[in-house]
């Protein structure tokens, strides 16, 4: 095991230490920062890289496993409706233990914490069970996504703007770290019970549909609820003038976390244990197995939510604001849009997605290969965001043309590739998207004096709609790729002269028959 954890430090430390530079090299070039914010950042980087070994390894050993075996014994239940209300309640379980979710909650105060959390957590287990059913009875998911995505921007119309960008921020953040390992292993469990040849396709599709629920629900939401005055909460920067207010930022806030994740951890556990004295689907070396890994992700997301929320948040607002007070506002675009591709790494659920499509595709789908155009999608993203801070454009110019294109690809691409492009932008708006991206969008704008509920909100959304093309563009790659390699295959092998052993260049030399020579029946 400890060989494992030092293979997953060095995994994170590669992750978190490109982003980790970027942020030291502007912070002494175009954007000083006070020393005491600087060290806070740099210590919240070493939580990082440990929350993130830790959270990936207690999610190899305990909720993949898990998720796997639960969507394995579903469909073995011979009730339909006893399969539907399980399936709903993990939904609304893990998008209530989502912190992500609790992140953009306390952001957005014109909406109760409970509310926005509730609505947020019954739209994803209803899509959930609407994903499960898809996955078991082969409903075709371009279909499903084309005609919900529709229903999605014609229902936008009827919103007030201020809900428009937090409904689909809302759509990113609640596929976080909790959420996409346990809801992807359970759709590889319900796919394997299949056994057909279009199983393996339809093992990913799962995150992609229950990023669309919440974003419904909050469009509902904003309808008919009449809350106060729209607003936000603004990012509080704190006041670290020793080394002493240094540790003590730290310390406060650990045991916080800690409950926090707790609180967000024990349902799902309580929920497993129910699931295995019913069915009893695990022996005793696995549960071991599987309770080690629940403290290995416990440890792991207090420590990576510690790290992001204390050093990571107020850093990237301070960014955003000096970039933006600096006289040259456009260099937000470059600057976001270098942050954008490496930051993505440091999200602890793409390792997840991407180990995930290398098993599931016997590598024919590289995690370098994943990486790259999840990288590329996100640095698109994330300069389009910074257009949106510094030209106030509506979110409507960026995202209906960019799922128009996602959508259309979906009929021409691999189903495969479909299911792993729309998996792949809820996977993508992590914790690192809520934590620092937002926040450097928020202090950009502010900077700049616009309107931070209408053009900072909505980056989560446009970082979860470009992987969608990116990651379809690498699908039909793949395919190109494919086809010609079996085109070549294809094509006859040229006639190869064997010299018989003993015989002078002059001798008899005979001729391999080819292909098309046995099929012509000549010996």
């Amino acid at each position: 095991m400890n060989k494992i954890l030092r293979e997953k430090i060095n995994e994170s430390l590669s992750s978190v230490l490109p982003i980790t530079v970027i942020v030291l090299l502007l912070s002494v070039t175009l954007a000083p920062m006070p020393v005491g914010m600087l060290a806070m950042f740099v210590c919240g980087a070493v939580l990082l890289i440990l929350g993130m070994a830790f959270f990936s390894l207690g999610s190899d050993t305990a909720m993949t496993p898990m998720g796997d075996g639960i969507g394995a014994q579903l469909p073995k239940t011979k009730r339909l409706s006893v399969v539907i209300l399980i399936t709903l309640v993990i939904g609304v379980l893990i998008t209530m233990a989502e912190p992500d979710l609790q992140v953009l909650a306390t952001q957005v105060p014109s909406i109760p914490n409970m509310v926005l959390i509730l609505t947020v957590a019954v739209g994803v287990g209803l899509f959930f069970v609407l994903a499960m059913l898809r996955t078991l009875y082969r409903i075709s998911l371009p279909v499903l996504l084309l005609i919900f995505y529709l229903i999605v921007f014609l229902l936008s119309a009827f919103v007030p703007s201020e809900f428009v960008s937090v409904a689909f921020d809302s759509g990113g953040v609640t596929t976080g770290p909790i959420t996409v390992p346990f809801i992807m292993a359970l759709g590889v469990g319900l796919a394997s019970v299949r056994g057909d040849k279009g199983a393996q396709d339809d093992s990913f599709g799962l995150v992609a549909l229950c990023s669309i629920g919440p974003i419904l629900a909050v469009l509902l939401l904003g309808i008919f609820y009449r809350g106060g005055d729209p607003g936000y909460t603004p990012i509080r920067m704190p006041d670290v003038a020793t080394s002493q207010d240094l540790a003590r930022a730290f310390l406060v806030e650990l045991p916080a976390y800690l409950e926090e994740v707790l609180v967000a951890l024990l349902p799902i556990v309580l929920f497993c244990a129910v699931f295995q004295l019913v069915f009893r689907r695990f022996h005793k070396l696995q549960l071991e197995k599987i309770g080690v890994g629940f403290v290995y992700t416990y440890l792991g997301l207090a420590l990576f939510l510690t790290g992001v929320n204390v050093g990571f948040m107020p850093a990237g607002y301070y960014l955003g604001g000096a970039l933006a007070s600096t006289g040259k506002a456009a260099v937000l675009v470059p600057v976001g849009m270098l942050v954008g591709y490496f930051i993505v790494t440091a999200e602890p659920a793409v390792h997840v997605l991407n180990r995930q499509v290398e098993s599931i595709t016997d590598g024919g789908i590289s995690q370098r290969a994943m990486m790259l155009s999840l990288s590329i999608g996100v640095a698109v993203s994330v300069g389009l965001a910074m257009v949106r801070v510094l030209t106030g454009i509506s979110i409507y110019w960026l995202l209906i043309p960019g799922y128009a294109l996602a959508l259309v690809m979906t009929f021409f691409v691999p189903r495969l590739f479909t299911g792993i492009a729309f998996d792949s932008g809820g996977v993508a708006s992590g914790p690192m998207t809520t934590t620092f991206l937002l926040p450097f969008a928020m202090g950009a704008c502010e900077a700049l004096g616009g309107n931070v509920l209408t053009d900072a909100f909505g980056i989560v959304a446009m970082v979860a709609m470009t992987p969608l093309i990116t990651i379809q563009a690498l699908g039909l790659i793949h395919q190109l790729r494919l086809r010609s390699a079996r085109g070549a295959q294809a094509e006859p092998a040229a006639e190869t002269p064997v010299e018989l052993p003993g015989l002078d260049d002059e001798d008899v030399i005979l001729e391999l028959p080819t292909e098309e020579d046995d099929a012509d029946g000549r010996d």
